[in-house]
């Protein structure tokens, strides 16, 4: 043993010497180590090793099982010249993160230190990664190296929402062992929602009883069918709940893969279930009238202090999520008792009433000694004294969190939702829209240029979000999940200079394979399509950088690049999110370009998309006209959109004119259907 460690301090010092990839073969592992060095040779061995540890009591039976269950069959010794040791020790130079670890793979054998069982765990999953399986059934080797290495950030998470579509006991467990794999630590457990309550609650019984079924196959045919509950006898009834003990075995599953986790309930909207059983906690007191819990009520607290109660029972996570998102204010305002809370608690509005019912939830639950951890929705009114933020509408609610001094969980939605399309939306089965690629989840940095270092220390991590209203199966899940969550974990584990895009894409090859292998179902990035051909280079056009006139304003939320968006050169991608499309709400798209002068043109056209779920519309009709002086315009084409409000698919549309015209304005009008409403999203205008 004493030789062993005066080796790998030795490794060590080299290491920072080195200070990083000082070998020109990269080694295949997800997330990448932050220091590392491949020597020449491997080490080989056969299934069934013996191992040592000086690890104690529940930490080393936790070790020996996950050895032992692993593909190398590991066998615990007290023989310490055993091939494989893994050593609990006080300190490791240069590394100050509880759950980092050294690793030396030698002609002797392996040799692992840290300075807690976490660390050891995650250079064992390191192993597992590197491992190659040798020409004999059951024989394994290594490439000699020695690694130095530590998370970026202490928070590195997973979400997923079960209420929209229930997921068994035993699909939440693989997705657990998964996390493992690639050294996630937190996985956050979305288990209510107006879709569904998950979790059994002794005290609250009809809270599972009456609404964790549907009689519905699925979310959307439930959302558009009238939203209603059924018992789990009923013939057409679809969906599940998770016991208490099967949250016990989930919670301890976990524990063993060191992993935490964080249940979500949701307050004080998204409440449509919880009002359906209790109506007498809503502001109308009917059922199916509400989705917000009624503030001014004080049997809104007793009920969700006893839900939270027994949560706590139930999961030790230091951190409880409280939700806290989308909260439709409207049924506050015509509440009595809501007006009266605002009234005797002297709060100025609304919002103020949210954070009202936010401070409360956090005191009590600080009273036992938890935290409070919401979307970024509770900045509104006021925070929470030491309340923690995730930040998805975008990264600016995490930067006023952190400037205010509060924790910050990032997890934009630009970066972040594995919910979007992950490839061409007409290659992929239906999804809520965006295009997330595995490259731009793997491009995000959590940490914001433009807080100071200070405030940089209170980003504690990132997270990816499945939300599943489109995603109504196993399979499906994971095809979403895997391969983006493989770049997450390497957003949240190495630091930014030691990422390497093509590295990275190489090993997640080679691990699609493996996650095909242990029967998951990833995406196969060996056929990915890409971003929409029209948007990859930019149109010359006679139009090209020419000013543009809005008759109506374009909205803040998507400006794409302001005022010049139009006439840019470039045409959109596959997301009105990518911040080329331009996005007007509940508005006609009425522009005027100025050619500059007279000019000989042939052809008029632009595009617009159309995706249903979040009521981005196609115009009902486009109107495109033409002018000498700006005065007096000529109406040259007048376009009638033939695709129905209906359409379920991500649907692009041309409108054009073509003829000859020698012009100096061109106006383009693009009319909102005034039976549905919501969004037009156009790119570029084109004139040639």
């Amino acid at each position: 043993m004493k030789i062993r460690l005066i080796s790998l301090l030795t490794v060590l010092v080299a290491l920072a010497v080195g200070c990083g990839h000082v070998s020109t073969s990269p080694l295949a592992l997800i997330p990448q180590p932050q220091m590392y060095k491949v020597h020449s040779g491997m080490y080989t061995f056969s299934f069934g090793e013996q191992f040592t540890t000086n690890l104690k009591g529940t930490e080393r039976s936790d070790l020996a099982a996950v050895l032992g269950a692993s593909p190398f069959g590991l066998q615990m010794s007290e023989d310490e010249q055993a091939p494989f040791c893994f050593e609990l020790t006080d300190s490791i130079p240069g590394i100050a993160s509880a759950e980092g670890y050294t690793l030396a793979v030698g002609r002797d054998g392996v040799h692992v230190e840290a300075v807690t069982a976490t660390g050891l765990f995650y250079a064992f999953q390191s192993l597992l990664q590197l491992a190659e399986e040798g020409p004999k059934e059951g024989s394994w080797s290594l490439p000699y190296v020695d690694i130095s290495d530590y998370p970026r950030f202490d928070y590195r998470g997973l979400h997923l929402d079960v209420s929209r579509h229930f997921r068994s006991k035993e699909f939440v467990m693989k997705q657990l062992d998964a996390m493992a794999r690639y050294k996630l630590n937190r996985f956050h457990w979305h288990l209510t929602d107006g879709a569904g309550w998950r979790l059994e609650i002794k005290r609250y019984p009809q809270l599972t009883e009456q609404t964790a079924y549907r009689p519905y196959p699925n979310w959307k045919a439930w959302w558009r069918g009238g939203r209603k509950y059924c018992r789990r006898d009923e013939a057409s009834a679809e969906g599940g709940y998770y016991t208490q003990d099967d949250v016990r075995e989930i919670v301890e599953h976990a524990r063993k893969l060191h992993i935490t986790v964080i249940p979500e309930i949701e307050m004080p909207g998204h409440s449509e279930e919880v009002l359906a059983v209790f109506p007498q906690l809503s502001c109308s007191g009917k059922p199916y009238q509400n989705g917000e819990l009624c503030i001014g009520n004080e049997e809104t607290f007793t009920f969700l202090e006893n839900v939270l109660l027994e949560v706590m029972e139930l999961f030790p996570s230091e951190y409880i999520h409280i939700g806290g998102d989308e909260a439709a204010k409207s049924s506050w305002e015509k509440c009595p008792k809501c007006q009266n809370r605002i009234r005797k608690e002297g709060l100025k509005d609304e919002k103020e009433l949210q954070s009202y019912l936010i401070h409360r939830v956090e005191k009590f639950l600080n009273s036992h000694g938890r935290k409070l951890i919401g979307w970024d929705e509770i900045l509104e009114g006021g925070l929470a004294p030491s309340a923690t933020v995730m930040s998805w509408r975008g990264e600016q609610g995490g930067i006023t969190a952190a400037k205010a001094g509060h924790d910050v969980v990032m997890t934009p939605g630009e970066f972040c939702y594995l919910d979007a399309y992950q490839d061409a939306p007409v290659s992929q089965p239906e999804a809520i829209g965006g295009y997330l690629t595995l490259e731009k989840v793997y491009s995000y940095n959590p940490v914001p240029a433009e807080l100071s270092s200070e405030q940089r220390r209170f980003i504690k991590g990132v997270q990816a979000n499945v939300w599943t209203e489109y995603i109504p199966t196993a399979e499906h899940a994971e095809y979403m999940i895997y391969p983006r969550l493989l770049a997450l974990a390497e957003v949240a584990w190495t630091e930014p200079e030691r990422k390497d895009w093509t590295r990275f894409r190489k090993s997640v090859l080679k691990e699609t394979e493996w996650l095909q292998s242990q029967d998951y179902h990833p995406f196969d990035l060996k056929k990915e399509v890409g971003e929409r051909p029209e948007s990859l280079q930019p149109v010359e056009h006679l139009a090209l950088h020419c000013p543009v006139t809005y008759a109506q304003p374009f909205s803040s939320a998507y400006p794409a690049s302001g005022d010049s968006t139009l006439t840019d050169g470039w045409r959109g991608g596959w997301t009105y999110g990518d911040r080329r499309w331009q996005g007007f709400l509940c508005k006609d798209v009425d522009v005027t370009i100025d050619l500059g002068r007279l000019t000989d043109i042939r052809l008029v056209e632009a595009d617009f998309l159309q995706l249903r779920g979040p009521e981005v519309w196609l115009p009902k009709e486009v109107v495109i006209s033409l002018s000498e002086d700006g005065l007096r315009f000529e109406e040259v084409k007048r376009i009638a959109t033939d695709v129905p409000v209906t359409e379920e698919r991500l649907t692009f549309r041309n409108y054009r004119w073509e003829g000859n015209a020698k012009v100096r304005y061109v106006r383009f009008q693009g009319f909102m259907n005034r039976e549905v409403m919501g969004w037009l999203f156009t790119d570029e205008i084109v004139v040639k």
